[in-house]
């Protein structure tokens, strides 16, 4: 410092070189302790470019799961939108909005696609229908509730998906009859505490009021249930209850208290909204996640795959690969428990299993384990081929019109409503799978067959199939279960007014006869790639509406005896429906291998899984 003022007072100041350093590593701090900051803030908020997946609520395009597509009916502006909006803080809403959890295979006005391992979920797809209420209704229990416990479930259903299902059937019951008091008497002294604290010759009072709050809001930070309380907990709730007695004596402004409550209110539903919505994510991350178990096995059969030597069986079938005199079913895959236990069902009920042949169609990622398990599985005299479609050496200009990527069948969750009669009780849900892009790829893999069976591999078989292969199509490709509580008409907006008939219905995968004969003739595989460029713009959906534009006039309709849907998100199923079924189809988000699966309908699954093998065991697959 001295030498500094001795050299001339016309010269500036100079810091140390130690001190520009010090400075510099202050700066840096303070900025390292901004972003540390701001980054998480950033992240919580959604405000990244990649925070909101385009594709709706599970971001992948045709992953096993789902996506967002916002389609709407005929006369959408007869169908009131977000009616629970309007009064919610804008502020805490914003917030809410970007933490909504980008899932569901559950569509506000929307269509979704769902499945275990083929589910498409987000907001439905909304169809206005005539007065009439649709068929369809007799394979399920009558439940009677009452009209806002309905409408409730409904709009639940809605936003959220078979969320709001699993949650209605899975509640239970929590003793905290005490705990709720607690919170309302909370929200009581809230609303009028600020306007005691302004009042004059009180501030006694307010400090005992402000303490009984604090009190409460330690006590209810600690315990959501009765028996979790503290002793004393009466006297406590005394003490609150004359305290607002003693407030609502006092003369206050009325609108200040009331604006209190209005706060109060935005943010307990802002709240409630948001713990709905994450409980959402959570089932849908649930459903889109591959149990424990079903990994271990996975893994397991990975590795013995290759650590076993090489299977040489396929040279002493092929033959009976390509015969196309033989019964051929296809099952798209990536699954092995599950496409096990449609060919264990289907050999089972077959009276000449010698003359089946099953082509499990799988991915690269789990083609080995597949291979080594149906190879050390035996299904009578069945014939079991597993292909990898993603190595398949077809023709360049098919890998160019569609994916190599495999993919697994497509599931659409749908809102159905009246025109007229737009209340939430008038609302139905229905599910459609279709065809996914791999299925049209089948004329090009199996070129020497005629005929195929194709089977989703969340099926149980429950009887003989060799009746499907002397049943004459007419002259049709695709013989399927039609669902004609949706008709195709109803749905032109969306299919881009190209539908002529207006007779006719939806149809679904699970069980399809396809004369390949015909696919090639008609070249429906040229003509479902044409449909999906028609509209490059409007990808959502697009399987959906280039599948039943190719099969328009193509479809032969089954006896609906033949499929029974619904046992991955319908409740209530009646016994004898299921009983007399020759096909169950878990469609839907709760699959009988998961955990959130519907218990009552799991036994008709897991009983074609064989728990004596050691590998299951090992894995603990039960």
């Amino acid at each position: 410092m001295k030498s500094g003022g001795g050299g001339g007072g016309g010269q500036p100041f100079s810091v140390p070189p130690g001190k520009r350093r010090w400075n510099f590593l202050v700066i840096a701090v303070l900025c390292l302790v901004f972003l540390s900051m701001l980054v998480p803030l950033i992240f919580l908020l959604g405000l990244h470019n990649g925070f909101h997946s385009s594709a709706g609520y599970v971001p992948e395009k045709h992953s096993p799961f789902t996506k967002m597509v916002d389609v709407y009916g005929q006369q959408e502006a007869n169908v009131p939108r977000n009616q629970s909006e309007g009064k919610q803080s804008s502020h805490i809403d914003d917030v809410i909005r970007r933490l909504e959890p980008t899932f569901p295979k559950d569509f506000q006005k929307s269509i979704v696609k769902e499945a275990e391992n083929k589910t498409t979920i987000g907001p439905p797809l909304s169809v206005d229908m005539p007065k009439e209420q649709p068929k369809g209704g007799s394979n399920k229990s009558s439940d009677v509730k009452p009209k806002n416990t309905e409408e409730g479930i409904k709009l639940c259903e809605l936003k959220y998906g078979s969320y709001c299902l699993w949650r209605q059937k899975n509640k239970e019951k929590v003793n905290d009859f005490i705990v709720r008091k607690m919170k309302d008497l909370l929200y009581v002294a809230r609303a009028y505490y600020p306007s005691i604290a302004k009042l004059p010759a009180q501030d006694k009072f307010s400090l005992e009021m402000k303490q009984n709050i604090q009190d409460f809001e330690r006590v209810l930070s600690e315990t959501t249930v009765d028996k979790d309380l503290p002793s004393m907990i009466g006297s406590r709730l005394g003490k609150m209850e004359a305290v607002i007695a003693k407030a609502k004596g006092f003369s206050v402004e009325c609108s200040n208290v009331d604006k209190k409550f209005r706060q109060l209110v935005d943010l307990t539903e802002d709240e409630a909204n948001f713990h709905a919505k994450q409980s959402a994510f959570l089932y849908q991350l649930a459903v889109q996640t591959m149990p424990k178990s079903f990994h271990c096995l996975s893994m397991r059969l990975t590795v013995d795959y290759f650590r076993s030597s090489p299977i040489d069986e396929e040279q002493l079938v092929a033959e009976r690969y390509l015969n196309p005199d033989l019964h051929h079913y296809i099952i798209f895959s990536k699954n092995v428990l599950a496409s096990s236990a449609v060919v264990n069902s289907t050999v089972l009920h077959a009276k000449e299993s010698e003359t089946q042949v099953f082509h499990v169609l799988t991915d690269r990622e789990n083609y080995f384990s597949m291979k080594l398990w149906f190879f050390q599985n035996k299904y009578k005299e069945a014939t079991v081929q597993v292909l990898n479609i993603e190595d398949l050496n077809l023709d360049k200009d098919d890998n160019k019109v569609f994916p190599t990527q495999f993919l697994l069948p497509e599931e659409y969750r749908i809102f159905i409503h009246k025109v007229d009669e737009p209340s939430m009780t008038q609302m139905r849900t229905e599910y459609l799978s279709v065809f996914s892009h791999s299925h049209y790829l089948l004329p090009k893999i199996f070129y020497s067959l005629k005929k195929v069976v194709v089977l989703d591999d969340d099926i149980i078989v429950q009887r003989d199939l060799t009746d499907l292969w002397s049943i004459n199509l007419d002259g049709k490709v695709n013989g399927a279960v039609q669902f004609c509580s949706i008709k195709l008409v109803e749905l032109q907006n969306f299919l881009v007014d190209k539908i002529l008939d207006e007779k006719s219905c939806a149809w679904v995968s699970g069980l399809n006869i396809i004369d390949l004969v015909r696919w090639r003739e008609q070249d429906l595989s040229g003509k479902f790639q044409r449909h999906l460029q028609e509209q490059p713009s409007r990808k959502e959906g697009m399987t959906l509406r280039a599948s039943f534009l190719t099969f328009q006039d193509e479809i032969y309709g089954l006896d609906e005896k033949w499929v029974l849907s619904g046992l991955g998100h319908e409740y209530g199923l009646q016994t004898e429906a299921i009983k007399n079924a020759g096909v169950l189809h878990f469609n839907g988000n709760m699959k009988p291998w998961l955990d959130l699966g519907i218990r009552d309908y799991k036994d008709l699954w897991s009983k074609y899984m064989n728990k004596e093998n050691q590998l299951l065991r090992d894995c603990n697959v039960n």
